[in-house]
């Protein structure tokens, strides 16, 4: 018995020594890798720690040398950290596109961490790619809106840029920019008084972009500047000079040259311009328009001011008299029968007062007395008796503007509008009408500089209740005493009012770009397409266009001296008719 238990047990041991060696070596092995990994930390932070401490010493070369050498861009384990320093060190030495390649490589392991945007933004700047400096810095941003550094370099490539509202946006972020004087190149033959009311800003504050803005608008109010701008000269304490640049009209014009262009810029349409602006140097301006047509006769006056020599408001007289023939038909060219004629004689005075308290908004209100008469109108009773009373009209409008949306950077501005004319006739049976109008417009320069390929879009609308005149009538169509423009469809024929669609009820949508084709300081030239899209209603069955109109065509606009010349080309695009037209204008 005792030598069977010696045998089992002698071979149960020699059985277990290749067990136990294999085990031992797992384990050992097992061990020998975990203290490795465990290791690799430590050794990644060590390098990081070099990095750091060679990097506050600027000693970019050895960064660049350590980092290459410890850890190559292969290597799977490379940190985020270590990708920073690297990148850090390659911008030090000049070498931008490795230095960009190693921030992106960072952003791919750590995509929250804001210092790689930061970097790769001043990359991109030394690289003058300003816009994926800006792309950067707003990603940078969107990690943490409150980095002020970020804000501020943003601000800069802006005002690099001279647009200075996308500047102002994210100055004010950070309390800048800081004004020390405020100072007019040329100086301005307006009363200087006058003018420093005008600003919203003075010296010794900060320059905000709302105070800009509503700067602009009362600049823009004066009439007499019919281009400036306002730029911010740096100093060395870091502050900033603003200065108002422009050209300013006074009397009849800038120039002898300036002032007959201006007075004669209507001549082919048998009409002048007798103006006059900043009348004693307080932005008081006299406007007229004298036309001696024989189907249109019209003259036309208007007095403006700040009223109380304060800019945040402004006065404004009107008077006008008119005598028109009118021959009312479906179409300014080919086959169109004549549908109703008649003569409008009209006289108008009124007055109104506009307020730029706020630049984001303005608002204005005043009254009109009228009187029109209707001769030689064609029998047959075509047109509804309200459409033709005669007799005096009280007339009280009111109009709000605002500002939805503005994007500076884009360049980008969405406005809104609404106004109401609320009117009561004496006639043979007194009445009462109102006409309601709202827009939103949309005004855009795809570039962050410059206004090159200028967009503009809106849509408008009208609609009236009550029993109006027929001078009240909205009408779409080209002419020269509408707003509500359909570019292929003429508004006369035969020099008569009358050919374009007439209506009570309207939708309206324009569209236009413009390419700067050539400018310097004399001409600007530009052209571009336009969409123009409609449709007016009635319930008389002479008026009104019955379905909806498109017009698209090309435009071409030339400024020079002052005076705006466009020319233009349509089609319509349901009848097929073509059309040309020119305007002229101040601007």
């Amino acid at each position: 018995m005792e030598c069977c238990g010696q045998l089992d047990t002698s071979r149960c041991c020699a059985a277990g020594h290749p067990l136990k060696r294999t085990f031992a070596c797992l384990i050992l092995f097992s061990c020998c890798v975990l203290g490795l990994c465990a290791q690799s930390p430590p050794d990644a932070a060590l390098l990081v720690d070099q990095l750091k401490q060679l990097s506050a010493g600027e000693q970019w070369q050895e960064v660049v040398r350590l980092t290459e050498t410890s850890s190559p861009p292969e290597t799977s384990h490379r940190s985020a950290d270590l990708d920073y320093y690297y990148g850090m060190a390659l911008a030090r030495l000049g070498r931008w596109d490795e230095a960009a390649r190693a921030f992106r490589a960072g952003i791919r392991l750590k995509p929250n961490d804001k210092r790689f945007p930061l970097e790769l933004a001043g990359v991109a700047f030394k690289q003058k790619n300003y816009p994926c400096t800006v792309s950067n810095l707003r990603r940078a941003l969107e990690l943490d809106p409150e980095d002020s550094y970020a804000s501020d370099f943003l601000a800069s490539i802006f005002f690099l840029q001279n647009n200075l509202q996308a500047a102002l946006k994210y100055w004010n972020r950070v309390g800048k920019p800081r004004i020390e004087n405020v100072q007019a190149e040329p100086t301005p033959r307006v009363d200087p008084v006058l003018l420093d009311r005008a600003f919203a800003f003075s010296p010794a504050g900060t320059l905000r972009s709302s105070d800009l803005l509503t700067t602009e608008r009362r600049i823009d109010a004066f009439g007499i500047f019919p281009t400036y701008r306002f730029n911010l000269a740096a100093r060395e304490d870091g502050k900033f000079d603003v200065l108002f640049r422009s050209q300013e009209r006074n009397g009849w014009g800038s120039s002898k040259l300036q002032g007959l262009l201006g007075l004669l810029r209507g001549l082919p349409y048998q009409t002048i311009y007798p103006e006059f602006f900043n009348l004693g140097h307080e932005a008081v301006n006299v406007q007229s328009l004298i036309r001696w047509d024989a189907q249109k006769r019209r003259l036309r006056a208007s007095l403006s001011g700040p009223l109380h020599r304060n800019p945040k408001w402004r006065y404004g007289f009107q008077t006008d008299l008119q005598n028109e023939n009118w021959n009312i038909r479906n179409s300014f060219t080919g086959p169109a029968p004549l549908l109703v004629a008649l003569n409008l004689r009209r006289e108008a005075v009124g007055a109104e007062i506009t307020s730029f308290l706020h630049g984001r908004w303005t608002w204005s209100t005043g009254a009109e007395l009228s009187h029109r008469d209707f001769r030689g109108v064609s029998p047959g009773g075509v047109l509804l008796p309200a459409l033709l009373s005669r007799g005096f009209q009280l007339k009280q409008h009111s109009q709000l503007s605002y500002e939805l949306w503005r994007i500076p950077e884009k360049q980008f501005t969405l406005r809104s509008g609404v106004s109401s004319q609320l009117g009561r006739i004496w006639s043979q049976s007194p009445h009462l009408f109102e006409k309601l109008e709202g827009s939103l417009a949309g005004h855009w320069f795809p570039s962050s500089r410059g206004e090159d390929y200028e967009t503009y879009a809106q849509i408008r609308s009208g609609k009236t209740f009550g029993e109006l005149p027929f001078d009240e009538l909205f009408m779409l169509g080209a002419e020269r005493d509408n707003g509500l423009w359909l570019r292929a469809h003429i508004g006369t024929r035969d020099g008569r009012k009358g050919s374009a669609p007439l209506g009570r009820n309207y939708l309206l949508g324009n569209w236009e770009t413009d390419k700067v084709i050539h400018q310097n300081g004399f001409v600007t030239l530009k052209a571009g397409p336009f969409v123009d899209t409609g449709r007016i209603t009635d319930p008389s069955s002479i008026l009104g266009s019955k379905e909806w109109l498109c017009d698209t065509g090309i435009q071409v606009k030339v400024r020079v001296l002052g005076v705006a010349v466009g020319i233009s080309y349509g089609k319509d695009l349901r009848s097929g008719n073509n059309a040309f037209y020119t305007t002229v204008g101040h601007k």
